[in-house]
């Protein structure tokens, strides 16, 4: 499975998709998802936040897609580390940031509401994950 978007793997993330931008979502692309996946989840964050990680984007519940477009989501949205659900842009307090998009092939629809947290995602799609892709973008305001 793999994962790729408007930007290479560990380059630099147009300023369109940051806090210096408009803050909408990239396009990311899908493929090789494995045929016996029965729904697609996403996460995106930044490990190199000052405190802890700081989560940008959770999205589960995604049909078998072959793509998000920009500035769109499908399925149901999570909260983020700044409290909203939805997706929150790059916009590190200081220096370079990484920034994970990790795609996950799973097995079933999970039982979330909409507003989980990463942690209530990575509980709850613990056994059924089939095959995992990411692709790192960078970002440091200027």
């Amino acid at each position: 499975m793999h994962i790729t978007s408007v930007f290479q793997n560990n380059e630099m993330i147009p300023k369109k998709f940051t806090c210096q931008g408009n803050d909408i979502n990239p396009k990311l692309v899908f493929e090789d998802i494995p045929k016996e996946a029965k729904s697609l989840a996403l996460i995106m964050d930044d490990p190199d936040a000052p405190n802890q990680t700081f989560v940008h984007w959770v999205v589960y519940n995604m049909p078998i897609i072959g793509k998000i477009d920009e500035d769109s989501s499908i399925g149901v949205e999570g909260i983020n580390s700044a409290g909203a659900i939805g997706y929150f842009g790059p916009c590190p307090p200081t220096g370079s940031h990484r920034y994970f998009f990790k795609l996950y092939a799973l097995d079933a629809m999970l039982d979330l509401q909409k507003g989980a947290k990463k942690e209530d995602l990575e509980l709850a799609m613990k056994d059924h994950i089939l095959e995992k892709a990411q692709i790192i973008g960078l970002y440091a305001k200027s």
